[in-house]
């Protein structure tokens, strides 16, 4: 079969799924001039919210990938949860906060989650890709992989092959892509009882409004909440438990305003639109394995996540984040193939960390306990110290952790880092002499969070390397593709 109109027979990376994982990986790839082709099954985006909080580590991406600003227009902060009682279930009943707060400072920036629709972020990410120069080749299902030594080549239905050099799944909990590769996932059930997530807009004369997330928890099948989502006026997304772990969840448009109508104060009448359902079982399940050969897995087809902490689509985000920046360094850079092993040796305990958050947060959610979620899941502590890539330590800080920002006389710190590059950063000491356009370089004022040395920023902002002299610094560089 001739190969479709503008679509590559050939290219460096094929990601397959575009989901939040699937577009920044695509971004990150297009920033580096890495040929790169995303597809997706679909004839459209994603049309729903199956994810809607984007935690600070999150927005600090965002921030790099020049879409700080974007965000912050088209989010929100979280409403306070509203619960509601009486036989109507429109009697007000106590008001708090889901997340703890927390002011934003000089060294983070981005204090709280923000509330944004899945469909919302991704229509931002394309927007980005597109001025970035890439492209989205929609309604093309993948059905299979061949690899060898040297490429992989991706077989889909109806259209022609595509060979590439790495070929990245990011499609989503039923992943397509780690079907194909036999990869197995260990984890278990979170809780036995069925949940039907939607996105409905209501009408102007509905009963609940868009300043609180609203929760009715007194039906005998079954509690649900309203989250207000910005973007779309009216727009909410439901979260329905069923109390019967044999419930069938009734996704249809029909079924989801019966459901609505039964269990909250919502009249039939006052639903305007259905315009996303689906059902699921709380599980929590990691891939046993993120690589094989030249496939690598990425976002939900590696980790499966209870929604409770809203951790899952920011997982996602940085594992992109993570990968992106590696495989460009081995395409256009000439870095050896063995950085790409440190993908999963670096995102894959962290999954496992995120995993076990939020099946607690579920859980303790059952049994009345955590009403609120604080710093543990910001994502502002991960750490990849200990990890491959990580080497030394200096002044405040070891490598492997996330670099802090800082307003210095010399810029902002995440502006600096903002790009492809590598940064090198000389906190009272001379930097040294580097003959590489892949590093950009910095003599920096005092700033108490780094204290004295060098640090060197990874373009995914985890220092790297850090020392109080330069040696080994080279070795680094090298290492990384660099030099």
């Amino acid at each position: 079969m001739a190969p479709s109109p503008g679509v590559p027979s050939a290219t460096d990376v094929l990601v397959v799924g575009a989901g939040p994982a699937g577009l920044v990986l695509a971004i990150e790839l297009a920033r580096r001039g890495v040929a790169a082709v995303l597809v997706e099954k679909g004839a459209t985006l994603f049309p729903g919210s199956r994810g809607k909080g984007l935690q600070p580590r999150t927005q600090e991406v965002m921030h790099d990938l020049g879409l700080a600003d974007a965000v912050r227009r088209a989010s929100r902060t979280y409403p306070k949860m509203l619960a509601w009682e009486g036989p109507e279930g429109t009697t007000r009943g106590r008001e708090w906060d889901m997340i703890e707060r927390s002011e934003p400072t000089g060294q983070s920036p981005y204090g709280d989650a923000v509330l944004i629709g899945q469909a919302h972020l991704q229509a931002l990410l394309h927007d980005r890709l597109v001025r970035l120069g890439g492209r989205l080749v929609l309604n093309t299902e993948l059905t299979g992989i061949e690899q060898d030594a040297d490429s992989v080549t991706a077989h889909f239905a109806g259209a022609p092959d595509i060979r590439a050099r790495y070929l990245v799944g990011t499609d989503g909990g039923r992943s397509t892509v780690r079907g194909l590769m036999g990869i197995t996932m260990t984890g278990e059930t979170v809780d036995p009882k069925p949940l039907l997530v939607a996105d409905v807009i209501l009408t102007e004369n509905a009963f609940p409004d868009d300043r609180n997330w609203h929760a009715w928890t007194s039906h005998p099948d079954g509690g649900a909440v309203l989250c207000p989502l910005p973007g779309t006026e009216r727009l909410f997304q439901l979260v329905a438990q069923y109390s019967d772990p044999a419930a069938v969840p009734d996704a249809t448009d029909e079924g989801v305003r019966k459901l609505l109508a039964a269990r909250t104060a919502v009249a039939a009448d006052q639903i305007a639109e259905v315009v996303w359902a689906s059902d699921f079982q709380p599980r929590a399940a990691l891939a046993d394995q993120y690589r094989a050969g030249r496939v690598f897995l990425a976002g939900d087809a590696a980790h499966i996540h209870s929604p409770a902490g809203a951790q899952g689509l920011n997982t996602s985000v940085q594992d992109a984040y993570n990968l992106g920046w590696k495989l460009g360094q081995v395409l256009k850079h000439g870095a050896p193939g063995a950085l790409l092993d440190t993908y999963e040796a670096e995102r894959q305990p962290v999954a496992a960390g995120v995993l076990g958050i939020s099946t607690r947060l579920h859980r303790e959610a059952l049994l009345g306990r955590a009403d609120s979620r604080g710093d543990e899941v910001k994502g502002l502590g991960i750490t990849y110290r200990g990890g491959p890539l990580a080497t030394g330590r200096a002044g405040a800080l070891e490598a492997g952790d996330r670099a802090p920002d800082g307003t210095l006389p010399e810029g902002r710190l995440f502006d600096l880092f903002q790009g492809s590059h590598f940064t090198l950063l000389a906190f009272g000491t001379e930097p040294p002499r580097l003959d590489t356009p892949q590093v950009h370089v910095h003599a920096m004022s005092p700033y108490e969070p780094y204290g004295k040395g060098l640090f060197l920023i990874r373009p995914d902002g985890y220092i790297g390397w850090a020392s109080e002299t330069p040696q080994g610094l080279t070795d680094y560089l090298e290492a990384v593709g660099a030099l």
